[in-house]
């Protein structure tokens, strides 16, 4: 980068304040170590902007005054996935987006360029929660739910909240290679690639309950009993259908089949376990995987993570009887 690279924060009422200084200490950082990113903040009006934690930020300009711009940072916010989006900010991203050379969503931010068409034919993701939303409101995208960035051509999503660290941190590499980007890893204390997606980070798959009175019963089942058999023919019978009848109420209904749910069930019963802190052998059994070498693969199938290091990341940590003592009051 032989010039100051331009970063502009798109902002709004309501946006969430880690969506943008997350990435902002990351470029910032990076300044410290040679690179020559220049940030400034605009919103649709250049009026000021009251932040998710109730800080109101300044902005520097309007979207009309912005006279150069290399990348586009669209940050994201509690209310886009539920409610209408302001007719502004896609009007904003829309004159933005031609004249930077690279535009990014974080999170929720997202949903603001699936609104403007932005990501039509194209991959993205975005929060977790919302990934299942995202796919469904708008099926010209190809959402990848287990990914905490991703990358088509110039434009560029994230995934919940503090994966804009790492897409940041992703962008740092492009710009000026790993060794400035493992500096600032190591500075600000990150990951210089973070290990596993963000399904570890998931809750419990929600389930609409199914209209069908069969279907609706094998479901609170196996989400009640996942160690049980749940083999073809033991569903069939469950459920007094036939197995390719089966197979067609769990793709119309859930979109999945039998085996693939029954294994999420049993990925999230394991995952709830050992966040409380139970052995890998008793969560194996208890979950239905059989072993814990069974287990092990779907966790490293599903979650790039093994049973162990996703105990270690989740169970919360206890202080020993010494360090307690100190934390008493007195």
């Amino acid at each position: 980068m032989d010039h100051s690279h331009t970063i502009a924060f798109l902002v709004f009422d309501g946006v969430k304040m880690l969506d943008i200084a997350g990435p902002a200490e990351v470029f910032a950082e990076a300044n410290k170590l040679g690179a020559r990113y220049s940030l400034t903040y605009i919103s649709p009006s250049g009026d000021s902007v009251s932040t998710s934690i109730g800080l109101p930020l300044s902005v520097d300009a309007g979207i009309s005054q912005l006279t150069r711009m290399d990348t586009l940072v669209v940050p994201g916010g509690d209310d886009l996935p539920s409610k209408p989006i302001p007719t502004e900010l896609i009007e904003a991203v829309l004159s933005l987006h031609r004249p930077s050379r690279r535009l990014v969503a974080i999170c929720t931010g997202a949903f603001i360029l699936a609104k403007a068409g932005i990501l039509d034919q194209r991959q993205a993701t975005t929060h977790w929660q919302h990934t299942r939303l995202l796919a469904a409101s708008y099926p010209e995208i190809q959402v990848h739910p287990d990914s905490l960035f991703v990358a088509d051509g110039s434009v560029f999503t994230s995934a919940g909240v503090s994966a804009g660290i790492d897409l940041a941190l992703a962008l740092v590499q492009r710009d000026h290679g790993a060794s400035l980007a493992r500096l600032v890893a190591q500075r600000l204390v990150l990951f210089m690639q973070r290990p596993g997606g963000q399904s570890q980070f998931s809750a419990p798959l929600s389930i609409e309950t199914p209209k069908n009175e069969p279907l609706r019963k094998a479901v609170e089942l196996i989400s009640a009993r996942p160690n049980a058999d749940y083999s073809s023919a033991s569903l069939a019978e469950l459920m007094g259908l036939g197995p390719r009848q089966v197979a067609r109420l769990f793709a119309a209904e859930l979109n999945t089949s039998p085996a693939k749910f029954v294994e999420q069930m049993r990925l999230d019963h394991a995952k709830a376990m050992l966040a409380a802190g139970q052995s890998i052998t008793k969560t194996a059994t208890a979950a239905g995987f059989g072993s814990p070498e069974t287990m092990r693969r779907i966790f490293n199938q599903r979650l790039r993570s093994s049973p162990s290091e996703y105990r270690a990341r989740f169970h919360p940590a206890r202080f020993p009887d010494e360090a307690q003592g100190l934390l008493q009051p007195t």
